[in-house]
């Protein structure tokens, strides 16, 4: 029991189902973990523990009962504030939601409860989840667990903050522009962005409650420790939407590979569009290394047949249409004569295209999938870096598309950051990420590992042939 916050979902499960520990010692175990040390992290930031508690004993109950159980019976886990929890309040980051009770759960979080999990409290993000930096008016910053004047990421950022410092065995984070990748690239755990449309998000903070359309480019996936887990949350997670489910079926690829020489692996590992810092340039050419080292095949000259500026180019335009849901009519005129071509132009292009302009880079999007169907062919997995640099120090200035981050020693455009998760995003991919190393600086610096469209289970065995090259999961210093 003295170490069980380090114990994956997939062990405490089968832990508890062996009659090991309790599911309600479980719980106690991580609530006292986070009354300890998250004082100086604030990842978590709204309890629920009475309903959990009471949830706890109830699948400590069934158990004796000899009743039926899911795969994750009476597992405690943390829940990211985006997804809306029945009976507890759930705020997006956003002032205005300070007190909203949802009265049902967003899908994922029913998911996960059926499966058996307990939430038992909430982890913090950017309001609305708009940032690639988790703060916010309600419950303030969230530290990078690696080192506190930096941050964890966003918007999945207590989400990742709360994993590594051993707070939950697992979570559900939402990727629309990193925000499942960043923050397990930023505080060294793994995540994995699905493919779009396999994992239903409704219910999730933005749109506002009541909302029944799910933004394009967006997904949910599962966040943990390990790549048993991310598969397990995965298989949780994934299935038809409230649309869809009368007759949707899902039935992903398996893998085939069982050893990493049997796997195709390309790497794109550098590109002068999107420059990445020494620190990064070592640490994954140290993995890419290691894996050849291992038996694996890695290509570092296949691409595919777009360039890195063209998919980053249409993925923001995607990007910022697809966050200017709720934006005012008139700030969308505004910004419609502010477009140009520094980053805040960019942004304000996006936001305020037409539809006709969605529909020309919905075009180009298409082409970009047709050019990673055609470069699949050849190919299983292709590695990527998460971010051109490792955790940025918290800069909170706005507006956030004038912020600068320095990339070794040369100031660019925050919008830079977002460089390496376009590729993924315009195409719609499974993307899971995994630690590859420390970076000079001893913080974590993780790895993207792309597949083809719907082969989520190729990615994921190919993070759990490479993770164990990367070292695993680094502990914070602070996570005791």
């Amino acid at each position: 029991m003295n170490d069980l916050h380090w114990w994956s979902a997939t062990d405490l499960a089968a832990a508890i189902r062996g009659h090991e520990v309790t599911a309600r010692d479980a719980l106690e175990h991580l609530v006292a973990r986070v009354e300890q040390l998250d004082g100086p992290i604030n990842a978590v930031v709204q309890w629920d523990l009475e309903r959990a508690r009471t949830a706890a004993d109830a699948a400590d109950a069934a158990l004796a009962a000899g009743e039926a159980l899911g795969p994750l019976h009476g597992v405690p886990m943390t829940i990211k504030d985006s997804f809306q929890t029945e009976g507890c309040i759930t705020t997006s980051g956003a002032p205005e939601l300070a007190d909203h009770v949802p009265d049902h759960d967003a899908w994922p979080v029913a998911r996960l409860r059926n499966a058996g999990a307990i939430p038992f409290a909430k982890t913090n993000l950017p309001i609305f989840a708009g940032d690639i930096q988790s703060y916010n008016e309600v419950y303030g910053t969230t530290n990078n667990p690696h080192d506190v004047t930096r941050t964890a990421g966003g918007s999945s950022g207590g989400s990742a903050a709360a994993l590594a410092m051993g707070f939950t065995p697992l979570e559900v984070g939402s990727d629309i522009g990193g925000s499942i990748r960043v923050p397990a690239h930023y505080s060294g755990v793994m995540g994995h962005k699905p493919s779009y449309g396999i994992v239903p998000a409704h219910g999730q903070i933005p749109g506002m409650p009541g909302t029944l359309s799910q933004a394009d480019l967006a997904v949910c996936g599962p966040m943990a420790r390990t790549v048993a887990d991310l598969e397990l949350g995965l298989d949780v997670l994934a299935g038809p939407d409230r649309w869809n489910e009368p007759a949707w079926r899902l039935e992903l690829p398996a893998a085939d590979a069982d050893d990493v020489s049997e796997l195709r692996i390309a790497a794109w590992l550098d590109d002068e569009d999107c420059p990445v810092d020494a620190s990064t340039r070592r640490v994954l050419g140290e993995l890419v290394a290691r894996i050849e080292a291992a038996g694996g095949r890695v290509d570092t000259s296949a691409r595919p047949g777009f360039t890195l500026a063209k998919a980053d180019r249409v993925f923001k335009h995607l990007l910022f249409a697809a966050l200017a849901g709720g934006v005012p009519r008139a700030t969308i005129e505004e910004l419609a004569a502010a477009s140009d071509d520094s980053p805040l132009g960019v942004m304000a292009g996006g936001t305020a295209a037409r539809h006709r302009d969605w529909l020309a880079d919905n075009e180009r999007r298409l082409q970009i999938r047709e050019r990673w169907r055609e470069f699949f062919l050849d190919v299983d997995v292709i590695l990527l870096p998460v971010q051109p640099r490792g955790a940025i120090p918290h800069d909170h200035s706005e507006p956030q598309w004038d912020r600068r981050v320095e990339i070794d020693g040369v100031e660019r455009p925050y919008l830079d950051l977002f460089g390496w998760t376009g590729p993924a995003g315009a195409g719609m991919l499974p993307a899971t990420v995994v630690p590859a190393g420390l970076g000079d600086d001893g913080l974590p610096i993780g790895v993207q590992i792309v597949g083809p469209y719907l082969h989520d289970r190729t990615t994921l065995r190919a993070a759990d042939l490479i993770s164990h090259l990367g070292g695993g999961c680094p502990r914070p210093a602070l996570a005791v």
